[in-house]
């Protein structure tokens, strides 16, 4: 495990120069990860502004997505496991001795209630909660390029206002639970429907998370928290089940069949039914008196 004891060693892995003790992204796309577990010896604020990744905290994976957040606490320790192709993310650092500089509490950071997981919350957060954070974020980051007698005043401030905006967004998350999961729940079932739907034209995976506007990464996370299945399981039982039924009507033959269900060919589509009936489509026919 390597530890970032300050926030110029971290940007110095990206290639970023940085002398002070703080930073904001510009939030263009990012081409490297560390590839180990690594710790973090300062705040951290990162947010998703498009596509999502897959990290691991504390032996937990977790998948963020457009808008949802990490704001992580000095020594939390991250592995970053992969990333969509497009994925981009605005990023704040900074020290507490430079944000409680002048500050006569030293627990205020902690009064915020910020790590709902020991050193970190991750926030499935939406557009209209993270607006507010994406205007201070470019506030922040249009005053880090100045200079005058009170830039790190100014940066303090908008600092401050940014922890109590994030501070807010995750009472609101952790006051309603059950409606996280509600979401969650309504998400898996317009995702089966969808399937029911669309099964006999649309076998893949990122077509149903580009209809429910989510990532493949977090459709696959949802379906397994719903059911332990992958979206492809489900998907392929619902397609067995368009197979039994047709396979029971005789107005179609097994070529006839495979053509419906979208199958390459014949072959194909007996390599599929006997993976999940462990008898081909004829075998089947006879076994049930289908002739």
């Amino acid at each position: 495990m390597k530890p970032y004891e300050n926030i110029q060693e971290t940007l110095s892995f990206y290639g970023v120069k940085c002398n002070q003790p703080y930073y904001v992204s510009s939030g263009n796309q990012v081409f490297k990860f560390p590839k180990i577990h690594f710790r973090m010896d300062f705040y951290t604020f990162c947010i998703c502004t498009s596509g999502s990744i897959t990290l691991e905290i504390d032996n937990r994976e977790y998948v963020i997505n457009k808008n949802g957040f990490l704001i992580s606490a000095p020594s939390t320790i991250i592995k970053f496991l992969s990333t969509d192709n497009d994925f981009k993310m605005k990023v704040l650092f900074f020290e507490k001795n430079f944000l409680l500089k002048n500050i006569s509490n030293p627990f205020v950071i902690d009064k915020m209630n910020l790590f709902m997981d020991g050193s970190y919350t991750i926030v499935e957060a939406d557009k209209e909660k993270t607006i507010q954070l994406f205007g201070l974020l470019d506030y922040l980051q249009k005053k880090t390029s100045g200079k005058s007698k009170f830039t790190e005043e100014i940066i303090r401030t908008i600092i401050f206002n940014l922890l109590l905006e994030i501070a807010e967004i995750i009472s609101l998350e952790e006051a309603a639970p059950e409606e996280k999961v509600l979401k969650k729940k309504e998400l898996f079932f317009k995702f089966d429907e969808l399937v029911k739907e669309n099964i006999l034209f649309q076998k893949d995976v990122g077509f149903y998370a580009k209809q429910l506007c989510i990532s493949d990464k977090y459709l696959i996370q949802l379906v397994k928290n719903a059911t332990g299945k992958t979206p492809h399981q489900i998907i392929d039982e619902t397609l067995l089940k368009e197979a039994y039924v047709m396979l029971g009507n005789l107005r179609y033959n097994i070529t006839q069949i495979a053509d419906k269900l979208q199958f390459s060919s014949v072959s194909a589509f007996g390599r599929f039914f006997k993976k999940y009936a462990s008898i081909s489509p004829t075998q089947y026919r006879l076994q049930q008196n289908i002739s």
